[in-house]
């Protein structure tokens, strides 16, 4: 993901918005930003007895 640049970061955004619209940009940030916060919630809790049972 580091060959995107600044270009490239704009236009997927652009497209995004294109496709999606501007009143639905907040619900998709939310939707997105609870997703990534219950994979990381689960897969810490993964790492966390994948750590207790080494012990």
């Amino acid at each position: 993901m580091g060959n995107i640049g600044i270009s490239g970061a704009i236009l997927i955004f652009v497209i995004v918005l294109i496709v999606f619209g501007p009143k639905k940009l907040p619900e998709l940030g939310r939707a997105v930003g609870s997703t990534l916060r219950e994979f990381k919630k689960s897969t810490k809790g993964i790492m966390d007895e994948d750590y207790d049972k080494e012990k």
